[in-house]
């Protein structure tokens, strides 16, 4: 179907064979992600550490005591490796986790809140990727939602008035993927546990992204770290292991070991439990915060975030250099540029960049575009005034070869 009918046998089998090869090939495949989005969410968000990798390797290959004590013989939990490194990467008594951050909130929420009422600022009611919302979540949890504030302003004496016997928490939330600014007040984490302390009841912190190293000292504000959040009084924090953790996709609970203790009793815990996999590829990203230093270079997120724009511009003038010595039907040059921490982390910031700008010759950019995400393997980069850039911030220095073999192949598909 769609063949033109003067098409020649040979043309036929060339269709017909791409074809049957897209018919057997799988659907989630490795991507070249171009777009200088550091966490594309819909490219897979975090790329994993090459020790989480091999640790799920390792594990996947063979069966493990994911939950047997080989001491003593005996069942075991398989939270016990998260159960030691987040008490010491967080300063929390106890921690835990589940198979997303939405899961950790709820889990939270219907542990410790259950047919009682939460306190949140109208200026936090977030709504996250699919439509996920903090109303909605409250709801399904079965707490009762009590909005204090307006959008741009909360004092502290908005949760004081509306604090009561049914009172269960206080939920602050950080807006992680949005920015209000101008003429806004909010009460800081800190004011709000003395608050919660005094009123007896806990101050839930979902800090979304999450972060254990301080990107403010390094030159990217707006996001506090769990241990900030933790040492400002909050009681149990939650937030994601696939966004600025730079893990896999997980929700990690830390905090006063008796709430982690119920949320993991509850009949829900075993509903959004991490699987072996997730929690191996965890725990290798993880460990390799107990070294910051060590981090900071093999975590894959980190290195792009912080990675210094001179150095990116040095990559995409020598990759620039190599096409055009391909002599390819295309404008190549190294250009400078923004990009962004994404995956609903650190809104309004932008990183300084380098990119290799593309502008096909007899033919569009956006028709260069789709070649490069039809190859194998698929390329995406960003349209940006009529010319393709490949953002050099989000592309590994091993992927520069695949990428200049992919370019050529290409602009070849697109002059036939």
């Amino acid at each position: 179907a769609g063949t033109p009918a003067a098409a020649g046998p040979a043309a036929l089998l060339r269709a017909a064979a791409r074809r049957l090869e897209r018919m057997f090939r799988p659907h989630l495949r490795p991507v070249i992600n171009a777009t200088g989005v550091v966490l594309h969410t819909n490219l897979g968000r975090a790329r994993l550490p090459e020790a989480a990798v091999a640790a799920v390797s390792r594990i996947a290959a063979r069966a493990s005591n994911l939950e047997f004590d080989l001491e003593s013989g005996g069942r075991g939990s398989r939270q016990q490796a998260l159960e030691r490194l987040l008490p010491r990467l967080t300063g929390a008594e106890a921690g835990m986790a589940v198979n997303n951050n939405a899961a950790a909130v709820l889990l939270v929420l219907s542990a410790l809140a259950a047919g009682r009422e939460v306190i949140v600022s109208r200026g936090e009611l977030v709504e996250i990727g699919g439509s996920f919302r903090i109303p909605e979540v409250l709801a399904q949890s079965g707490a009762r939602l009590v909005e204090v504030g307006t959008t741009n302003r909360t004092r502290l004496e908005d949760y004081r008035r509306a604090i009561g016997p049914d009172t269960a928490a206080l939920l602050k939330v950080h807006t992680s993927n949005y920015r209000i600014v101008g003429f806004t007040e909010a009460p800081p984490a800190a004011d709000l546990a003395r608050l919660a302390a005094q009123a007896g009841v806990p101050l839930i912190y979902d800090l979304g992204s999450g972060v254990l190293v301080d990107l403010a000292a390094r030159g990217i504000p707006g996001e506090p770290t769990v241990r900030q959040a933790l040492a400002a009084g909050a009681s149990v924090v939650t937030f994601s292991g696939d966004k600025l953790l730079g893990g896999p996709q997980a929700g990690i609970i830390a905090g006063r070991r008796d709430l982690v203790e119920a949320c993991a009793r509850h009949p829900l815990a075993r509903a959004v439990r991490i699987d072996k996999l997730t929690l191996a590829a965890l725990e290798a990203t993880l460990t390799l915060y107990l070294d910051e230093a060590q981090a900071l270079e093999q975590v894959p997120t980190l290195r792009m975030l912080l990675s210094p724009v001179e150095v990116l511009l040095r990559r995409a003038e020598a990759l620039a250099g190599r096409l055009r010595d391909l002599d390819l039907p295309a404008a190549v040059e190294a250009v400078e540029t923004r990009s962004a921490p994404g995956g609903g982390s650190l809104p309004g910031v932008e990183l300084p960049s380098a990119a290799v700008a593309l502008v096909p010759m007899g033919a569009s950019a956006a028709s260069l575009a789709r070649e490069l995400r039809a190859g194998d393997p698929p390329v995406v980069g960003r349209l940006e005034r009529d010319r393709l850039l490949l953002d050099l911030r989000t592309v590994d220095p091993g992927e520069e070869e695949e990428l200049l073999a992919a370019v050529p192949s290409a602009l070849a598909r697109l002059a036939r």
